[in-house]
């Protein structure tokens, strides 16, 4: 740590605990304490002396960088942990990496593929910034064909209830049926591809994400993870 101190939610972030912006959003609510009192501030300072802690647990800044890249399976959630019992991403995960990771972004609990699992909170914000528009790829099976019509309407942008969806493709997939398309976006809004879909009358019965940020599926079987190359992770970080 450098003399001049590091800010709290970075701190927090880099504890393992979540997201930069998530830590923000800790830090204001009250869920972060410096030295036994709670610190409000997330660009507080935090120098080598200092003892900070949430949920009765000292925070150390992780050292060693882990990033993982997950083929999720249906129905476990996106979280740390789950209040209702369900499996989580990271229950897959379990004891193997010791170090604190977070899942960067979100898959429903339904839907399958990539997601990618890291400790490093400076990389996870700016892969979930917007300006960055981070390409991802999903598989969509509808429960009925979609006409070409509609799949133009997606094309041209869907006004939805939070603003404009804009598309980088959409098409049938090759080889399948009508009701199974392929769509790239880089918006993260959340639940955006099932709101596409629902705002023409369609209802997405499976999502699979196959691409993110130049991230593929290949040699990954479903609900198994592997440990991304140097390669990769430096291609993650031209990205943003």
């Amino acid at each position: 740590m450098e003399n001049e101190g590091v800010r709290l939610n970075k701190f927090v972030a880099s504890s393992g605990v979540c997201s930069r912006r998530k830590a923000a959003e800790l830090v204001k609510a009250g869920k972060i304490k410096v030295n036994g009192e709670v610190k409000l501030e997330p660009f507080y300072l935090v120098q080598d002396f200092d003892k900070v802690e949430y949920n009765g647990r000292i925070l150390q800044q992780e050292t060693n960088k882990v990033y993982l890249l997950m083929n999720k399976p249906k129905n476990t959630i996106t979280s740390l942990s789950d209040e209702k019992g369900r499996k989580t991403v990271m229950d897959l995960i379990k004891q193997d990496i010791p170090e604190r990771i977070f899942p960067v972004g979100r898959l429903d609990f339904p839907t399958t593929g990539l997601l990618l699992i890291t400790n490093d909170g400076d990389l996870a914000k700016k892969l979930a910034h917007p300006s960055h528009k981070v390409k991802k790829f999903y598989e969509v099976h509808l429960d009925k064909e979609i006409n070409p019509q509609d799949l133009n309407k997606i094309r041209a942008g869907l006004e939805l209830e939070d603003g404009l969806a804009p598309v980088l493709g959409v098409d049938y997939v090759r080889g399948k049926t009508k009701r199974d398309v392929g769509i790239e976006i880089h918006i993260g809004r959340n639940r955006i591809v099932r709101r596409i879909f629902a705002h023409l009358g369609y209802t997405v019965e499976k999502l699979d994400r196959t691409y993110y940020a130049g991230l593929t599926k290949k040699d990954l079987p479903r609900g198994r993870y592997r440990h991304l190359s140097k390669q990769e992770v430096i291609m993650l970080k031209h990205f943003t």
